[in-house]
This record gives structure tokens, C-alpha cells and sequence, in this order.
């Protein structure tokens, strides 16, 4: 089991990882979005 030192790290990685994954997602349907109207 991880110690509390070890949760709060764990902690701060995991809200860093999603935060990447949110900003990425957005992104990402952002350029899709942007390439579909250059085709259209």
C-alpha cells in the first residue's frame, strides 16, 4: 500500500495526466474539425 507521501504524489501525477488527456482530446477535435471544413 502506498504511504500518504506517496499518495499525494500519485495524486498529483494522475491530476497532470488527465489534465493532458482533456487538453489533448480538445485538440484533437478541434483539428478535426478545422480539416474537415479546409475539405468541405
Amino acid at each position: 500500500m502506498a504511504s500518504g507521501n506517496d499518495m499525494k504524489m500519485a495524486e498529483n501525477t494522475y491530476s497532470g495526466f488527465i489534465s493532458l488527456i482533456k487538453w489533448g482530446t480538445i485538440l484533437s477535435a478541434l483539428s478535426a474539425v478545422l480539416v474537415v471544413a479546409l475539405i468541405a
